[in-house]
């Protein structure tokens, strides 16, 4: 699914994690171009960062404070700092996240 992205993101460094990403960084923030296959589920967790993302293909199921929330394409979310949260792509899903430091 990397593919999904415009070569000059594709040419970003790759993010080490649960999850294939690129990382593009910035004063304060980085950047990932993010893709899930189909069935990726990122147990609970939390992060130091402020999180905020966009869905530009298929489907996020977000749990945050045991609510789950479903996100689709063109929809932002947002995971505080320090909140444990889980999330579950049943669909091929891409995003673009934003990791601000808190």
């Amino acid at each position: 699914m990397k593919d999904i992205f415009p070569k000059q993101i594709r040419n970003l460094p790759t993010f080490e994690g649960p999850f294939d990403a690129f990382k593009l960084t910035a004063d304060s923030c980085s950047v990932l171009f993010a893709s899930y296959p189909a069935g990726t589920t990122i147990q609970p967790h939390r992060h130091d960062t402020d999180n905020i993302g966009v869905i530009t293909k298929g489907e996020l199921v977000l749990t945050i404070n045991g609510e789950t929330t479903h996100y689709v394409v063109g929809d932002w979310y947002h995971v505080p700092a320090q909140t444990e949260h889980s999330a579950r792509f049943d669909q091929a899903t891409a995003e673009i996240e934003f990791w601000f430091e808190a």
